[in-house]
């Protein structure tokens, strides 16, 4: 995977030679990787900024896999979690999916199916942090608008005639015109359905 971002696949599991393992063969495809021996562990270094994906040991001493889900998900976590259970563990890993992981794989399983579903995550990662850092882009340029301009374009994008927005804010169509023009160009839009799906996105 080529991308801007740094993403780094966290494996967290308290066997040393699973952790071992592991690392072994996400490294073998070019991945970065970092390596916890508990759940504990991971969140004494965690940041929201972190990009990537978990692989995660469902049962573990102290915090579970499980309970790791709950706190991340209680930080608004928006990493991928992958978790890897024992064949008794099935229905727990049912629960992790449900509650948003994106995949488990049952003990034992296919190397390549893991780096398949790793893959899988860091895209999902990828596609997470462009979308926030697109709708950080518009929601910047939304900020340089004036408050005429931010009324034009609410008016523009509920659909609202030129003329008519002329008479709603007592102002010259020509004036409108000139609004509309400032709010396309500042907003980097090329077309009004354009212009429209960018407000959209930052529910506004």
């Amino acid at each position: 995977m080529t991308n801007s971002v740094q993403q780094t696949v966290y494996i967290i599991d308290d066997d040393e030679a699973v952790r071992d393992a592991l690392g072994m063969l996400i490294r073998s495809i070019g991945l970065e990787v970092k390596i916890y021996e508990s759940a504990i562990a991971f969140l004494e270094h965690y940041e929201e900024k972190n990009r990537g994906c978990l692989v995660l040991d469902i049962r573990m001493p102290l915090m579970s896999g499980l309970e790791l889900q709950d706190e991340l998900i209680s930080r608004q976590s928006t990493l991928p979690i992958i978790f890897i259970s024992g064949h008794g563990d099935i229905p727990m890993a049912v629960k992790a999916v449900k509650k948003g992981a994106m995949d488990f794989f049952s003990k034992p399983f296919h190397d390549q199916e893991l780096l398949d579903g790793i893959q899988r995550a860091l895209r999902e990662n990828l596609d997470i942090y462009e979308k926030a850092a697109s709708q950080n882009r518009i929601a910047s340029r939304r900020a340089t608008l004036t408050k005429r301009e931010n009324q034009v374009l609410t008016l523009m994008t509920d659909g609202v005639a030129n003329k008519v927005i002329a008479i709603d804010l007592n102002i010259s169509q020509r004036t409108v015109e000139v609004h509309r023009a400032s709010v396309m160009e500042k907003m980097q839009a090329k077309s009004l359905a354009q212009l429209v799906k960018m407000v959209s996105s930052i529910g506004n």
